[in-house]
């Protein structure tokens, strides 16, 4: 009699992406990791439940950035000051703990010309936010994605954010917020465009926001 063929978890789609199974139980091995029982019933749908909230937090790899951005509108009767959206709320994830950054965008741009939605520059931040991040590199990709595409005057991305891997674990501080910016065009180069922008926004060198 023919030994049967040992069963594997491996049914990886073609872009080399672990499957639900695989996901599934690398959950389970976390929880044993961490000292529990995974079969004991509180936690017996726990990994299921763990591999939908990722499909969700991390949502943006599906997404492209580029083609939220594609359809813009030309009849605006000259307008060319600045657009500006604020306190765009997000939720991200460290890439380096995988903790919560939660947090506010605020973005501008000096039109050429062309405008595109607003609903537009919200989904983009959403597109970044869900996925593995640090502020830094978050801030970078918003401008960079809406100067690329948009080719305005001038683009400001400016980020207030507080990070659970600072307040729940390491050196325990709460309260704390981080804040970035990118300033590229007009925004960097005119010293009264971006004092303007920041005015508006409410100045977040000064922030106190809390944003649990």
């Amino acid at each position: 009699m023919k030994a049967k063929k040992p069963i594997t978890l491996i049914d990886s789609d073609k872009t080399g992406r672990p499957s639900r199974a695989e996901a599934e139980a690398a959950v389970r091995t976390l929880i044993s990791w961490a000292g529990d029982d995974p079969d004991r019933e509180g936690l017996r749908e726990t990994p299921a439940r763990v591999t939908r909230s990722y499909e969700e937090f991390f949502n943006g790899y599906a997404q492209d950035p580029v083609d939220l951005l594609a359809r813009t509108f030309e009849e605006t009767d000259g307008y060319d000051e600045m657009v500006v959206l604020r306190d765009i709320r997000f939720e991200s994830h460290c890439e380096h703990h995988i903790a919560p950054i939660l947090g506010k965008v605020h973005v501008a741009y000096l039109p050429d010309r062309r405008v595109v939605g607003i609903s537009k520059l919200a989904r983009v931040v959403e597109v970044y936010a869900r996925r593995l991040q640090i502020q830094e590199k978050m801030t970078a990709q918003i401008a960079n994605t809406i100067d690329e595409v948009l080719q305005p005057q001038g683009t400001a991305v400016v980020i207030e954010a507080a990070h659970q891997c600072m307040t729940t674990r390491g050196v325990h501080k709460p309260g704390v917020v981080m804040v970035t910016s990118r300033m590229l065009g007009a925004f960097r180069d005119n010293p009264p465009t971006r004092r303007e922008f920041l005015e508006l926004i409410g100045n977040p060198t000064n922030t106190g926001g809390n944003f649990t």
